[in-house]
């Protein structure tokens, strides 16, 4: 599978980020809180909010770039 998947900082609840991954998204939270995404490092420690599985690459990037639109961040913000 691959998924797209949603973080809130830890700290404030006030930064979030949309990614997707084929490794499990417990798996790149760890990535993300290692500091090695030089776009979340700074607010680090993350917390998964949602995760959607999908059968293939073309979906899960169709998805990403739907929930970081106006539209997609309105609908993830409402739901997630």
């Amino acid at each position: 599978f691959y998924y797209v998947y949603f973080l809130t900082d830890v700290a404030t609840s006030a930064h979030h980020y949309v990614g997707k991954t084929s490794l499990k998204p417990s798996e790149r939270l760890a990535y993300h809180n290692s500091g090695k995404v030089p776009h979340t490092a700074k607010y680090a420690p993350w917390r998964i909010t949602a995760a959607i599985a999908v059968d293939s690459a073309e979906k899960a990037a169709e998805l990403e770039s739907y929930f970081k639109s106006h539209s997609g961040r309105v609908f993830a913000a409402k739901h997630f």
